[in-house]
């Protein structure tokens, strides 16, 4: 086969795996909607696969919301749960690297959210699996908020401008809790908290996500209700 016939095949062959993996790609998209969809409809939440790019400035103290470029939100799905506004989605953003010959390389980054509505008046405050790094980092003492419970401060990592606002929220029953559920990366802001991972949710994920949000909530001691609330 000549050098010439050899380029012409690669190059067809490249175009046909594209043209497959494009299409494989568009009809998962279309399961993926279909799917949530139908959840979606089961829990009487409404459902839109349009893209909103406006969540970012909607919520601009989640950082996750906030990092990259061409950030949209897309199968979003909004309503009550369990007597709270939830609103639901995946996000879309991307960030850029250069390869070894100073070529740009774009990254695509997929996750998923959840954000749950508080009717009491809320500090900012962050809970995340607790890694390897924060162990590595914890030596040269960049150490996060400790708790009574060492099972719990091993495995979350938590942090807040206000450490007695960490306690008051994560104290014993909540943090219980939190062990058995399954693990994401939790935000307060002053209105809202949002549960997300680095991958996306499957359909029941959304679920438990919001299960997480409104779990924490639903265990906020009286007596920080009635203080955030200006009650006393």
């Amino acid at each position: 086969m000549e050098p010439r016939t050899d380029i012409i095949l690669f190059v067809c062959l490249a175009v046909a795996l594209f043209v497959v993996l494009a299409v494989f790609g568009i009809l998962a998209e279309r399961r993926r909607r279909q799917a949530l969809s139908a959840w979606a409809a089961s829990t009487g939440l409404r459902f839109r696969p349009v893209k909103d790019r406006s969540i970012d400035n909607r919520f601009p103290a989640f950082s996750c919301l906030r990092s990259g470029s061409n950030r949209y939100a897309q199968n979003l799905m909004e309503g009550d749960w369990s007597g709270r506004w939830l609103l639901a989605f995946d996000y879309h953003c991307e960030t850029h690297s250069r390869d070894s010959k100073g070529r740009r390389q774009t990254h695509h980054h997929h996750f998923s959210c959840a954000i749950i509505g508080s009717d009491v008046p809320l500090e900012p405050l962050r809970i995340r699996p607790e890694g390897f790094f924060d162990r590595l980092t914890e030596f040269f003492g960049f150490d996060d908020i400790d708790f009574e419970s060492a099972e719990f401060s091993r495995r979350f990592h938590v942090k807040a401008p206000d450490r007695r606002w960490a306690f008051d929220v994560l104290h014993q029953r909540t943090m219980e809790f939190l062990l058995e559920m399954p693990r994401f990366t939790i935000q307060f802001d002053r209105a809202c908290v949002l549960v997300h991972r680095a991958t996306r949710f499957s359909p029941d994920d959304f679920g438990v996500a919001a299960d997480v949000a409104s779990g924490i909530l639903d265990r906020l001691p009286e007596y920080v209700v009635r203080q955030q609330r200006g009650e006393e």
